[in-house]
């Protein structure tokens, strides 16, 4: 028998659905639907947030991976009463830091210059992904693929609205229902320690870490990104 419950699915930065096509697949007889929402029309994360609750279902459970998982706590803040649990990928709660946010700057004016699939292929490509995973072809096309596909104007106004970004440390005790909080091992983006405390202030929270997993655990390790999610779609 399967889970009636609805699940939306939040991408990450540059990502879209084929982030998230192997848990699609694995969790499609467990769920009423699954809708992989769009984060990419607005620049900021309010916006985003309105956006997507105008288009899922009354309730649902929710995934975010990375900008995902940010967009995840300001659903929660607008409408916590639909949200029925909450799955944080690969994310992380807090502001924009000022390095971070120079950083972004230099990497936007780079690809407004011209240069977007070099950002893409020199500057973010290769710290998403573990050791491992750093020679696998496949996955790396697909990464370099729904960048492409998005383009420049997507990732434009995703850098500005992960810039202009509030905290959410403070949205943390807040959020009541089950919580997963999964990360790769090897993710450099937003490390174990980041993951740590978000459960540690989480009042119903399950930490997984993933061994040979950087920051885009769905692609790297699907099967066992699958397993836990099952799990935490059963969590009472």
């Amino acid at each position: 028998m399967g889970i009636v419950e609805h699940l939306v699915l939040l991408p990450g930065m540059m990502c879209d659905g084929r982030l998230w096509a192997e848990q699609i697949d694995g969790l499609k007889d467990f769920c009423a639907s699954i809708t992989v929402a769009d984060i990419t029309s607005a620049d900021s994360i309010e916006t985003i947030a309105q956006s997507v609750l105008e288009k899922v279902p009354d309730q649902f459970a929710l995934a975010g991976l990375s900008m995902g998982g940010i967009v995840a706590f300001e659903i929660w803040r607008q409408a916590s009463e639909r949200v029925s649990r909450l799955a944080l990928l690969d994310s992380n709660a807090h502001a924009e830091l000022s390095e971070s946010g120079r950083q972004r700057d230099q990497l936007l004016r780079r690809a407004l210059a011209g240069e977007f699939r070099e950002v893409i292929t020199d500057a973010l490509k290769p710290v998403y992904l573990a050791e491992v995973n750093k020679q696998n072809l496949a996955l790396l096309d697909i990464i370099l693929s729904m960048a492409l596909d998005l383009g420049t104007d997507v990732f434009e106004r995703q850098c500005n609205a992960l810039k202009n970004r509030r905290e959410s440390e403070s949205t943390l005790p807040t959020i009541t229902v089950p919580t997963l909080v999964l990360c790769g091992a090897e993710d450099s983006l937003c490390p174990i320690e980041i993951h740590e405390q978000m459960a540690q202030a989480l009042p119903k929270s399950k930490l997984v870490v993933i061994e040979k997993c950087g920051h885009l655990s769905t692609m790297e390790q699907p099967d066992r990104v699958i397993a836990e999610m099952l799990e935490w779609l059963k969590a009472a």
